[in-house]
């Protein structure tokens, strides 16, 4: 019987359970899809631990981001065939053996990206996306990124320098190492910095995108960094007056253009650990220990 994580009730890690479910058939311009791999994010326990914002019902599901091989198809499916191997994300649910997607939220897997690679690609390659897109940035420009090394943090800095922008980014000391080698200039988290940002941009700083949360926003502030030009998807955005900026709505285009930069190494996504369907809790632990390099992937 195919397997599904769920929680019953909200909390934490331990909440998590898995259940053997029928496997669910698609319908209308939907696909079903065997997942190879499944990135977790911090969306993810924001919603297994209750957040009001989120709207779960229990049993809740878990997981918004995939890689897998089509194995079934829906009336109505015209892009996708049984046998394609793709990528992209859901609503939730992603942490199973079996999901069901529409085809619109799915693109199709270069081949030579591995499994744990696509599946921590879509939610986090967009994410990183649409944050620089909302900034209107251009070759030449400086910006700070905050948790530099992080899932959203390691794409977005590296999809900014392909545009020539210049790029700063806070990090645990052992990450610093890896930001130097795609071309980040890494700064320490904590009160030294402001100082080090001022250092490496006496002309001061574009615009800043926080990844980590309140303490990074107010430090981005003391710069004088305008807050219009303070992007956030991890702080309180009304508390500081800055932009809550997230993913759009899943985007083919965008996806196909990560794929192709990932295929040829233009885009390199770190996956710091991977963990089978039944360690669920344990890759969750993971995740929430916080100073990651890149992503924690499960694999059915």
């Amino acid at each position: 019987m195919p397997r599904v994580v769920r929680f019953p009730r909200f909390g934490g890690p331990e909440v998590l359970e898995i259940a053997d479910e029928p496997s669910p058939e698609p319908g209308p311009g939907q696909v079903r899809v065997a997942v190879r791999a499944a990135g977790l994010n911090p969306v993810d326990y924001k919603r297994r631990r209750g957040g009001s914002a989120y709207g779960v019902t229990l049993p809740g599901r878990i997981g918004r981001e995939l890689a897998g091989v089509v194995d079934a198809v829906g009336p109505d499916v015209d892009a996708l065939q049984v046998g394609e191997e793709v990528f992209g994300s859901v609503p939730d649910g992603a942490l199973a053996d079996y999901v069901v997607a529409g085809e619109t939220m799915l693109a199709v897997k270069p081949a030579p990206i591995p499994w744990p690679v696509a599946g921590g690609l879509a939610l986090a390659g967009q994410t990183a996306w649409d944050a620089l897109e909302s900034q209107g940035l251009r070759a030449g420009d400086v910006i700070v990124v905050s948790a530099a090394a992080g899932g959203v943090g390691s794409l977005l800095c590296q999809l900014a320098l392909s545009r020539g922008i210049h790029v700063i980014g806070s990090a645990s000391a052992g990450n610093a190492d890896w930001l130097r080698s795609v071309g980040v200039h890494p700064v320490p988290y904590g009160h030294e910095l402001p100082a080090r940002v001022r250092e490496l941009a006496p002309s001061g700083v574009t615009a800043a995108f926080d990844l980590h949360g309140d303490e990074s926003i107010q430090q981005f502030l003391d710069l004088g960094i305008p807050p219009e030009r303070i992007n956030t998807n991890a702080g309180d955005a009304e508390r500081f007056g800055v932009r809550r900026a997230g993913r759009g709505a899943p985007d083919l285009g965008t996806l196909g253009t990560l794929a192709a930069f990932a295929e040829i190494g233009a885009l390199r996504v770190p996956v710091t650990a991977i963990f089978p369907l039944d360690q669920v809790a344990d890759a969750y632990r993971r995740l929430e220990e916080g100073h990651l390099r890149g992503k924690v992937v499960v694999v059915p």
